[in-house]
């Protein structure tokens, strides 16, 4: 058997929270820092009901999921394929840490086209 040393200069995939090991200057995490989130989480909460039905995806992922989705003209799949291959984007749609799974799926957006 033979063990392999990690390569010290590899990029660390989240032990910590975001912002310890992502490059803020990235593109997303500009752009995420000039949405005002809180304004449309109200906004997006506000319209639904507190008491009857399933509980709703968080704002920030949602909406955040959609911007990606037509800042990059990708289709509904591509988007959500997307955003589990990288982690501003992730970053983007507030997840604390990097995650391989879908983040919700692609029919998710044919239900807030009908809103």
């Amino acid at each position: 058997m033979i063990r392999v040393k990690p390569d010290k200069n590899q990029f660390i995939l989240f032990p910590n929270p975001f912002d310890e090991h992502l490059d803020l200057s990235n593109r997303w995490i500009k752009f995420s820092q000039k949405i005002p989130w809180d304004k449309i989480e109200h906004h997006y909460t506000s319209r639904m009901d507190k008491v009857m039905g399933t509980v709703a995806k968080d704002a920030r992922l949602v909406v955040g999921a959609l911007i990606i989705k037509h800042h990059e003209n990708l289709s509904d799949e591509a988007s959500i394929q997307a955003i589990s291959e990288n982690l501003y984007m992730q970053y983007f749609v507030g997840l604390p840490s990097f995650t391989k799974e879908q983040i919700f799926t692609p029919s998710l957006f044919v239900e807030i086209r009908k809103r």
